[in-house]
């Protein structure tokens, strides 16, 4: 690759009609809008497959559409299909990501404002733990959020660039979620892509904070992989993507154990699951749809695990535990779980930050995982909780 060129599209986001994508395969720059997609009672993936076909020319590129979805089941989605897309190899490939991003400025001026407080989500997770051991469900995901607001808009390049920097292997974006609002984070976790007639699938489930010690860094990762709490909320997760994604595929590898994986601030238990899929007109937006939410971001069963989020958050999640990402006109794409983000609009970044609970969950140590994940964006705007 020419050194600088996924960089240079990173340094040339701007926020408003820009659409940001970087993950492991590419690195994406969208400008403008096409078209959106419709809405409608219909299916999302048939409108966007629809739409992407109306739009196919000969010997032309395969459109694609750019955006994100929100978890609510039939809220509507800001999908759209750019003007112009710009390409490059992955972030993580390209040796000017090494370079330091300008350090935030002095967080000093933030107000910031928990909701709900950390006394009320133990609490709210003390409540659904009652729920789990009462037999009613056996996960739910539930999260807060910190609302950071500054005397002047924050700047959302220099963020996306700290994000982009601190892990250049993720998946980091920054999308309109709506009018004058923005969505950017830096994910960690692949919901499913789709590359010709392979699928790949990502889920992580089971978390520790990482720890600047060395020794105590490896100490936490080993206990991670040690954790029986941490190892059963993994394999509900995974359990539930190999049951979605078989009636799509003809073949299914699950490995019998997880591994890990790092970002700055967290480790994860992780597995890679891969497929085939059965039909090849089933696109990566029909396995993104077949697989959300999963447990990792709501919990088991699933309606049950909605109306106790309904019950326990008093807020609505938006994009957050949504999905993000991309698809062509041949079906490939990539979707990511929505998660280590924040939605800005004005002044104002609301950030969101989840845990899974289970029954052998403790309140005080969910609630700090929550704190341990906002740090991925508290540092990167130099904040702090």
């Amino acid at each position: 690759m020419t050194p600088g060129a996924a960089v240079a599209l990173l340094d040339a986001y701007r926020p408003g009609s820009d659409r940001f994508l970087a993950t492991p395969r590419r690195t994406l720059l969208a400008h403008g809008t096409a078209a959106e997609v419709p809405g409608g009672s219909r299916p999302l993936p048939q409108r966007v497959h629809e739409l992407l076909h109306s739009l196919r020319e000969p010997a032309a590129p395969a459109p694609l559409v750019l955006g994100a979805i929100p978890f609510a089941l039939g809220a509507p989605a800001a999908l759209a299909v750019p003007r112009t897309v710009r390409s490059a190899p992955p972030l993580a490939q390209d040796p000017l990501i090494a370079l330091p991003a300008p350090e935030a400025a002095d967080g000093a001026g933030w107000q910031v404002r928990e909701w709900p407080a950390a006394e009320a989500y133990a609490a709210a997770v003390a409540f659904a733990v009652e729920r789990i051991r009462a037999g009613e469900l056996s996960k739910v995901v539930l999260a807060r959020t910190l609302e950071l607001t500054a005397p002047h808009a924050p700047d959302l390049p220099a963020l996306l660039g700290r994000l982009a920097r601190r892990d250049p292997s993720g998946y980091t974006f920054a999308v309109p979620s709506g009018p004058g609002r923005t969505l950017v984070g830096a994910s960690p976790e692949l919901l499913v892509a789709r590359r010709g007639e392979v699928v790949t699938a990502n889920p992580l489930a089971g978390s520790a904070p990482r720890s600047a010690d060395l020794a105590e860094d490896v100490r936490r990762a080993v206990a991670l992989l040690e954790s029986p709490k941490d190892l059963h909320e993994h394999a509900v997760v995974v359990d539930a993507v190999r049951q979605a994604l078989a009636p799509l595929c003809r073949r299914l590898t699950v490995p019998e154990r997880p591994t890990l994986v790092r970002t700055a601030t967290m480790w994860h238990l992780s597995t890679t699951v891969t497929g085939e899929v059965a039909d090849p007109g089933v696109t990566a937006l029909d396995l993104a749809s077949a697989l959300h939410p999963t447990p990792a971001v709501c919990g088991t069963p699933t309606d049950v695990a909605r109306a106790v989020i309904a019950d326990c958050e008093p807020f609505d999640r938006g994009a957050y535990t949504g999905m993000v990402g991309w698809q062509d006109a041949d079906g490939d794409g990539e979707w990511v779980v929505t998660i280590r983000c924040a939605e800005a609009e004005g002044r104002t970044l609301r950030l969101f930050a989840g845990a899974g609970v289970v029954a052998d969950s403790c309140p005080q140590a969910e609630t700090a995982e929550t704190a341990a994940k906002f740090r991925t964006f508290l540092d990167a705007v130099g904040a702090a909780l």
